[in-house]
């Protein structure tokens, strides 16, 4: 077994090698735009695997696999004196998916688009469920129109009484307790 980084070096040279036997050895005009987009090798560096693509539709993909496997002989052996290893590997040509790979992602990329905006279209449209900002915020005095400041109501402590009411009864229980001391002391 190779070493896979000599695998990689031949794969690269091979797919150099067959671009330049395709454009030199193979002389059918049905073979049209071409283009060797990869070459991979097994890691016994037996077998060589060769994707294509070709400008054009079915016809010019079907004419231009017919070429390329009528040639694979001249390529191989082009291919064998170029690469100078002690075995020529097989050659196998595989039309490269990727045209018809980029054209399904464009595709899932425009329904995503339209989702998109679809759901921006309904998230415009929609308002909040409750107040616009649901925190608690300290209440701003309320000016009154002469330009004076109006007293807010008295904030409520955890006890449920207010200040001011919890001060009135200071003053009542602290005068109350004056009369208590004058009748205890009979003077009253």
């Amino acid at each position: 077994m190779a070493d896979p980084a000599r695998a990689r070096k031949v794969a690269e040279r091979i797919k150099v090698l067959m671009a330049q036997g395709i454009e030199t050895l193979v002389k059918d005009p049905r073979l049209g735009f071409i283009t060797i987009t990869d070459a991979r090798v097994t890691g016994d560096l037996q077998q060589a695997t060769v994707f294509y693509t070709v400008l054009g539709g079915d016809q010019e993909r079907a004419d231009a696999a017919e070429v390329l496997e009528a040639y694979r002989g001249r390529l191989r052996s082009h291919m064998g004196k170029g690469l100078g290893i002690r075995l020529t590997p097989t050659l196998e040509f595989v039309p490269d998916a990727l045209p018809e790979d980029a054209a399904h992602m464009e595709d899932i990329f425009r329904q995503v688009h339209e989702r998109d905006a679809e759901l921006a279209a309904t998230r415009v449209a929609s308002g909040y469920a409750g107040d616009e900002d649901p925190y608690r915020k300290p209440r701003e005095p309320e000016s009154v129109d002469d330009g004076t400041v109006a007293e807010t109501a008295p904030v409520a402590d955890g006890d449920g009484t207010d200040d001011q009411t919890r001060d009135d009864q200071t003053s009542d229980d602290q005068s109350g307790d004056d009369q208590t001391d004058e009748y205890a002391d009979g003077r009253g």
